[in-house]
């Protein structure tokens, strides 16, 4: 170009990017979708990523395909299909216990992810603090940074139980907000009533907003009950109660979500949802309302599935030499791999490599430490489960 030197004109994208840092420089990418891409590479059995690799209720399937065929294809309204939300709010007042008002307080995301994403940067204000329990599912962190939130980690207990002075000490005068979830992506512990209300007290003596991601809500084990944090006295209009249909519908790749919080929050959540995404897809928001009609049965089958599931697999990492204890919910173990002489990355790119099954590295799900751990899903048939064991047994670590 005229009047450009030559030398400017080369300057290499390199030399940009050291001297412009970026948000994206703090994290990684994302360790479990890498070991997808492994386990693809490799035709290993991806027990890594939590997606079901078996059919979605045939209501679902044939209410998708009617909504395109109804030409439902253009946007719907940004916050959500009307119907939608109305079946939403009926739904969370019979299961959670809690109201909400379609019209003002309940907004359709595209998945779990966006309303995580969309809660962090409508709350946060850059410095902010934002507790987040450890171990975690890897998007937390990225979250937190994203919008700019300094985060704060907390850990749980060898036991999974909550050292109450610990977390205590993690609510300071800068905290703006806390990230729950319950039952818990990647150790499958299920926070109860009495844990719930000694967080929700901390929240309220610190004026904290409760962010709690409770996708795996209606999967659950010997007994155990799922509470919603924004259910307890005072949390109504403190907490964002995330939800999602890919995980109890096993439609993980839909990315139909919700953000369900009071009025003042929500106004706030939607303005940045509208100019993240617009809108979850049209005709999939349609499809979702026939996954909330479907009878009280189908989360009762639901849970029993998985409960064989787990067993299949606990089985199996144990008498592949694995020392684990069974989930309390969600459908993920995770492993302890001290008995073996390699770390969770080493071990889990050999299990893909030369086992032919790919798990995660436990380190994705802490900001230090978690070497000694892999996480495994077992939200597959059980012929599949059936062989991963088979080759964990089979390989010879």
């Amino acid at each position: 170009m005229p009047g450009i030197p030559q030398s400017s004109r080369k300057e290499t994208p390199t030399r940009f990017f050291s001297t412009h840092p970026s948000r994206a420089d703090h994290f990684t990418e994302s360790v479990i979708r890498e070991m997808t891409r492994l386990s693809i590479k490799h035709h290993a059995i991806n027990l890594a990523q939590g997606f079901p690799d078996f059919p979605c209720p045939v209501e679902l399937k044939t209410a998708a395909c009617s909504a395109i065929n109804d030409d439902y294809n253009q946007y719907a309204i940004t916050w959500g299909e009307q119907n939608l939300r109305e079946a939403l709010a009926t739904r969370v007042k019979d299961y959670n216990g809690m109201t909400f008002d379609p019209e003002t307080e309940i907004t359709v995301t595209c998945g779990s992810t966006e309303a995580m994403m969309t809660s962090m940067l409508a709350l946060i204000q850059p410095g902010d603090e934002v507790i987040v329990p450890e171990p975690f599912y890897e998007n937390y962190g990225p979250d937190a940074q994203i919008s700019g939130a300094v985060p704060q980690y907390v850990q749980f207990k060898d036991d999974l139980s909550i050292d109450e002075e610990v977390w205590k000490s993690a609510f300071t005068k800068k905290t703006r907000a806390i990230i729950l979830n319950s039952p818990n992506n990647p150790t499958g512990k299920v926070l109860s009533r009495e844990e719930l209300s000694f967080i929700a007290d901390l929240c309220i003596d610190h004026d904290v907003i409760a962010i709690t991601d409770e996708i795996y809500e209606h999967i659950l084990y010997d007994g155990r009950k799922h509470v919603s944090i924004g259910s307890l006295d005072g949390m109504r209009d403190r907490t964002i109660t995330i939800g999602s249909f890919s995980k109890t519908y096993s439609v993980t790749g839909w990315r139909v979500g919700y953000a369900l919080a009071g009025r003042e929050i929500t106004e706030r959540l939607r303005k940045i949802h509208d100019f993240l995404t617009v809108g979850a897809p049209a005709p999939l928001q349609h499809a979702c309302i026939a996954a909330l009609w479907l009878p009280e049965s189908y989360y009762h089958d639901l849970a029993q599935e998985y409960d064989r599931k787990r067993r299949i697999l606990f089985d199996g990492l144990r008498n592949a030499g694995f020392t684990c204890r069974l989930p309390e919910g969600a459908y993920y173990i995770f492993a302890d791999i001290s008995d073996f002489s390699m770390t969770d990355t080493e071990l889990a790119h050999h299990l893909v490599e030369k086992g032919g099954v790919a798990a995660v590295p436990g380190s994705s799900f802490y900001h230090e430490g978690g070497e000694t751990k892999l996480r495994f899903t077992f939200s597959k048939k059980d012929e599949t489960l059936t062989e991963a064991c088979r080759r964990l047994e089979a390989l010879d670590i």
